[in-house]
């Protein structure tokens, strides 16, 4: 468990960060707020790492816990300026290809379907992504089937 271990995972693992960063972050501030903040914690939860499950189920359940940590916090902050957010897709017409436009419809669920769906488009089955997120492996099933059909009908809309 040494810092060339931690670097040396979490470099096999740094997709897992990035694609959570982008389904959940705003703007690229944000973005490079929540990496940093997902880092650090790993960093600190490392040490406590048992290797129980895998590296990545970990980080995954870390990344998720310091995002709706971090949006908490946030969310209890007022703001009052009205800045338009940088390197936001705003509109499906700005995407560029089919991930982005992905990603665009990823953003349009909740936060819940947004951690299912994630988990299950990195390949995770069931039972994985209900260690990961808390829940029975039969209503991740469930709700892995609704964030698709409610993704379908985003799609479509498009």
């Amino acid at each position: 468990m040494s810092e060339k271990d931690f670097l040396a995972q979490l470099k096999t693992h740094q997709r897992i960060i990035y694609k959570l960063v982008n389904i959940y972050a705003r703007d690229v501030d944000d973005k490079k707020d929540l990496q940093q903040e997902i880092i650090l914690q790993a960093w600190k939860g490392y040490p406590h790492f048992k290797g129980e499950s895998k590296f990545s189920t970990w980080l995954y359940r870390l990344s998720l816990n310091t995002i709706f940590t971090m949006r908490r916090r946030t969310s209890a902050i007022e703001y009052h300026e009205n800045l338009e957010p940088l390197n936001k897709l705003t509109s499906p017409f700005e995407a560029k290809d089919n991930t982005e436009l992905l990603y665009y419809a990823i953003k349009q669920l909740n936060d819940a379907e947004k951690a299912i769906i994630s988990l299950s488009l990195e390949g995770y089955d069931n039972k994985e992504i209900a260690e990961i997120i808390g829940i029975s492996s039969n209503l991740v099933g469930v709700k892995v089937y609704r964030a698709k059909q409610k993704l379908t009908e985003i799609l479509k809309k498009l």
